[in-house]
Parts: C-alpha cells; sequence; structure tokens
C-alpha cells in the first residue's frame, strides 16, 4: 500500500510538471545534454531565478538532476520518472484498447444479428 502511494506521488509530481510547456521545452533540451541554468534562460529570454524555479519542480519530480560546478549550476536529465510514466499510461491504453475492442464485438455481432431478423 505504501509503495503504491508513493508511486502515486512521484506520478503526480511528473504529471504536474509537463503540465507547463516551459518545463517541456526545457525536458526538450536537456535530452540533448546537459546545460546550466543560464544555458536554459537565455534562449527563452527568461531571469536566471524564473528558470532556477522551473528546474527546482523539475528536480523535485526527479526529472532533472543539477550538481553545482565551479559557479554555475548543471543540469542532466533523468529518464526514470518519464519511463514510469509512460508505464502507467501504456497500462490503461491497453485496458481502454481492450474494452474499445470489446465494444466493437459487440456492435459487429449486433449487426450481423440484424441482418438475419427479416
Amino acid at each position: 500500500m505504501v509503495n503504491h502511494m508513493v508511486q502515486q506521488d512521484v506520478l503526480d509530481r511528473v504529471f504536474a510538471s509537463l503540465a507547463d510547456p516551459q518545463r517541456r521545452r526545457i525536458l526538450v533540451r536537456l535530452g540533448e545534454g546537459p546545460a546550466t541554468i543560464g544555458e536554459l534562460a537565455e534562449p527563452v529570454g527568461m531571469s536566471l531565478t524564473g528558470m532556477k524555479k522551473h528546474v527546482q519542480v523539475l528536480e523535485s519530480a526527479g526529472l532533472v538532476a543539477t550538481e553545482k560546478v565551479g559557479r554555475s549550476r548543471q543540469c542532466r536529465l533523468q529518464a526514470a520518472p518519464l519511463d514510469e510514466a509512460m508505464a502507467w499510461i501504456s497500462f490503461y491504453q491497453r485496458l481502454w484498447a481492450r474494452k474499445l475492442d470489446g465494444l466493437d464485438a459487440y456492435f459487429t455481432l449486433e449487426r450481423g444479428t440484424e441482418g438475419h431478423q427479416s
């Protein structure tokens, strides 16, 4: 039960983080390789403080790891939480696909029986 609650908390933080378009852009950029807060902020014209707040949200969700390198903070993408989110989505995708397949089979059967009731 506790493990399920922890997993739900992780998924909640991941999906909440992904809800923001700027944070999704940060993840796309970090998918190309590590970057400093300044390198993430500069192309979008955001203050360092604003970018740091976005990165902190991503870091609390486990999507980004940061490390102090000299006077700057280096950010790296962490894919494991995205894998967990994808597994959750895939489970429900398969579940709904089976339900819709069953519904399709029902309607196909119904159409077939209507044709024989002359």
